[in-house]
Parts: structure tokens; sequence; C-alpha cells
């Protein structure tokens, strides 16, 4: 049961990319969403036996690399941190994948598509349930290979190609500081599973490491590589250039990558290795100024977009920044909470744009719109939800985790946790502000729509309107 949560999206991947021509367009799409419920359901089932053991488990499939004193072996670990991300992950790549039933179905590789959305989440599972750094590692360079395939899956447009290597190169940036932490772990531990390292830690605490002639604390060394690595991958200040880029993909895209996989990876990794950032509180001190930092500038870059996917995109990294604020607290509960509830609603804003774009014929500028609330009624009331649930609007899930992380902030009585609270709280401001100057500009403003667009505009089909009503009900009841 615990196994099949991660090898059913890679067996759904296989067929897909082998038969997918044999299985056609309907097929597809059905063992697709078949099999991604199917590890959803199993998720859930895991969840509930071990809330109720209340233990962990450790399964060991394979005997990995061996060599000499190095030795790997190919593991699992299912602990309520683990199976959280998988239940949540599963959920949305659910939805996303019956979502791209109805979104890309005239897509002539639709197939093609699936199959990299199923590769993708595989792989995100092998990161999360990873039970080593080198096996996170690997499931970690996987989605940031996917998501270079599916941001430039419409290979005939150069933004799409041009967003894509930049995706790619910013990644790699945080993936050498990741390379970096892992070989300094290894250096002074011999191991690089996580049992062995965050165990034998506490030894090398106050052990000096000469770098070019300078002293620096060995463990505060490698927390700052693996922040560097996380940086990369949630989009924090410097490195977030290739998320709101990210959104020249198709929109299941966007959600999937933005919702609740690959920006959350670098936030997952802080989480896992929270024993060592426990020792290095000068590191602490720094992600707590740099979620902050990422959390302000971000929001205010928000106020001045006018595609609304960018909007959005920015609104991400905001939230992140959230997040990362709360780990630099050493909040770790709170971040969790943040990212799982930050999930649910912000795929309901993807999903429910790209149903906006979808119906004016891939038009993205809010100029070009207003008054679509006489014709997308529905789709307005799942934009409504999710903006108040980011904006943090009381009773809806986000505002449950947002105002909790600056509640601590507030009770954290230092210098950077002050500036956390009052910088965080000014980007809430904007982020409600944004989120409704969206409605505005979408559903109320002037009418600028071309003809051409009013005569074809429709609203959602089955199975987008069936994902955006249960994303909705998600936003507004589901508190995990």
């Amino acid at each position: 049961m615990f196994l099949a949560i991660i090898f059913l999206p890679f067996i759904s991947f296989c067929c897909l990319a082998f038969f997918g021509r044999f299985i056609g367009r309907l097929g597809a799409i059905q063992l697709s969403a078949v099999f991604m419920l199917l590890s959803h359901i199993s998720a859930l089932i895991c969840f509930y036996h071990l809330y109720k053991l209340n233990q962990s488990y450790y399964i060991t499939i394979i005997s990995w690399l061996d060599c000499g004193l190095f030795f790997i072996n190919w593991s699992v670990v299912f602990d309520s941190l683990s199976i959280s991300m998988l239940t949540m992950v599963s959920f949305i790549a659910s939805m996303v994948v019956i979502y791209s039933g109805g979104y890309m179905e005239n897509d002539p590789f639709f197939q093609r598509f699936l199959s990299y959305l199923a590769l993708f989440t595989f792989l995100m599972f092998i990161l999360i349930s990873s039970d080593n750094f080198i096996q996170l590692f690997f499931g970690w360079e996987g989605v940031g290979l996917c998501s270079y395939l599916l941001i430039s899956f419409w290979n005939t447009r150069v933004q799409a190609n041009k967003a894509a290597i930049q995706a790619l190169v910013l990644n790699r940036v945080g993936d050498i500081g990741f390379l970096l932490g892992t070989a300094f772990i290894y250096y002074i531990c011999r191991s690089v599973d996580f049992n062995i390292v965050f165990a034998l830690i506490p030894l090398y605490e106050h052990t000096i490491f000469y770098v070019l002639g300078q002293p620096f604390n060995i463990v505060t060394l490698i927390c700052l590589f693996l922040f560097i690595g996380a940086c990369g991958k949630s989009a924090q200040i410097g490195l977030h250039c290739w998320l709101p880029m990210a959104m020249e993909g198709p929109t299941p895209v966007s959600a999937l990558i933005h919702a609740a996989t690959m920006v959350t990876a670098g936030v997952f990794l802080i989480i896992r290795s929270s024993f060592l950032f426990e020792a290095a509180p000068s590191v602490l001190t720094f992600i707590t100024l740099m979620g902050t930092l990422t959390a302000f500038i971000t929001s205010t870059i928000g106020l001045f977009q006018f595609d609304i996917k960018k909007v959005i995109a920015y609104s991400t990294c905001s939230q992140l920044g959230y997040m990362v604020l709360s780990c630099g607290l050493s909040q770790y509960n709170a971040a969790i909470f943040h990212l799982i509830n930050h999930a649910f609603f912000k795929a309901l804003l993807f999903l429910t744009a790209g149903s906006i774009i979808h119906s004016l014929a891939g038009e993205q500028d809010m100029r070009k719109m207003g008054q679509l609330i006489k014709i997308l009624p529905s789709t307005y009331n799942s934009l409504l939800t999710g903006s108040l649930a980011l904006g943090g609007f009381p009773f809806l899930s986000g505002f449950y985790s947002k105002d909790f992380i600056l509640e601590l902030a507030y009770a954290h009585i230092t210098f950077h946790s002050s500036i956390a609270f009052w910088f965080g709280s000014i980007s809430a401001f904007f982020t409600a502000f944004y989120s409704f100057r969206v409605i505005y500009l979408v559903f109320f403003s002037k009418l600028n729509s071309p003809l051409f667009y009013l005569k074809n505009i429709h609203e959602y089909s089955i199975s987008i309107g069936l994902v955006l009503n249960i994303l909705t009900f998600s936003s507004i009841f589901l508190v995990i």
C-alpha cells in the first residue's frame, strides 16, 4: 500500500509514454486519472494508518550504491511529514489531470503531456519519501528536468523555450549549493542518511572548517549551502525570476508547479533538515530575513502586473516567503501548515484563471477583460473564494495558517522577528489588495473584450467545473 503511492504514477507514465498513441485521448485521460486517484486513495489510507498508530515506517527497496565505506540503499520513509506531503501532492496532481482533460482536449500531443505530468508526480514522490540526501537530490533534479519539459511543452513558442531555459539555469545555481552542502555532510559524517546525520551533527556543532584561509563553522556552512539550494527551488529573492516566467507553460502546469510540488521542494528540504538548521542560529536569522524580503518585494511587484497568471505567480513567491520566514523562526509546523493550505487555494486560483483564459481564446491581459460576471458567474465564485483565502479572509483556510505565522513572528521578542511581523503584515495587505484588483479588472471593470471573444465566450466544461468545485470546497472547509 505504501509503495503503491509512489509507483502508481510511474506505471501511468510508462503506459502513456510507450502506448499513448494506441490508448487514444479518452483512454489516456481515463488511465491517468484512475492511477492518480488510486495513488491519492492509497495515501489517505496510509495517512489514517500512521495517525492511528503514531509511528513511522522505513522500507528498503534495493541496495543502490555500494563503494567501500560509501553505501546507499534505495529506501523510503513514511512519517508524519512525508505522508502529509504525499497526500496533498497526490490530491493536487489528481485534480490537475482531470482538469487537463477538459482544458487540453484538442492538443495534438495530449498523451505526451499527461505522461510528463505522471513522471513529474512520481519524481516529486521520490523527493518527498527519500531517507537520504542523495536520493532526495535524485528527485530534486528529476522535478527540475520535468519542469523544463512541461514549461516548454508548447515548444513552437519562443517565450516558452526561453522561460524553460531560465528555470533550468536558475535552478542549477541552487543545485550547486545543495551539492556542496551534501558534500560537506558526507565529509564530516561519512554518511548521507538522515537519521545518522541528524544524530551526529551535535558532535560537530563547534567544528571549524577553513575556506581560503578563513575559519567557518562547519554546520553553519552546511546549512547556508542547503538554504541556497532551497532558494533556487522555492524562488526566494534573487533566484525568483524563473517562477513568473514559468507562466508561459500550459495553465495545468502552472497549477501543478506553483501550488503543491516543485516550488515547495525548497521549503520541504528546510523542514526535513530542521535538526541541522537548529544547530546554526545565525543561518536561521538569515532565513527569516530572506523570507521576509521575498514576501514583501514580490507582493509589491504583484501590484503592478496585468497578466492574470503572473499576478498569481508573484503571490506564490510571496506565500513561499511566509513559509521560509516561519522556518527561520523555528516554527516548522506552521510552515507545513501554510504549505498544505496554500496548495488548495493556489491550485484553485490558477485553474480558475486558466478557465477564464480558455474562455477568452487565450487572452491573459486583464485590461482586455471586464464585465465577465454576467457571462461567467460560476467562474467568478471560484476566483472570489480563492482570492479571499489568499488574502487571509477570516474562517477560510489561508486565514488560519497566514495569521498563525504572523502571530508567531509577533510573539518572538527579537529584532528580526519584529521586522518579519511588520513587513509580513504589510505584505498581507498588498496581497489582499492585488487579489481584489484582479477580481475588479476581470469581472467588474469597463468591458474591453473584442466582439470576437464575446461571441465565443463560454462557461467551463464538466471536468473543469468538477475540479474547481472540489477545490473551492477545500479552500473553505479543509484546514489541515
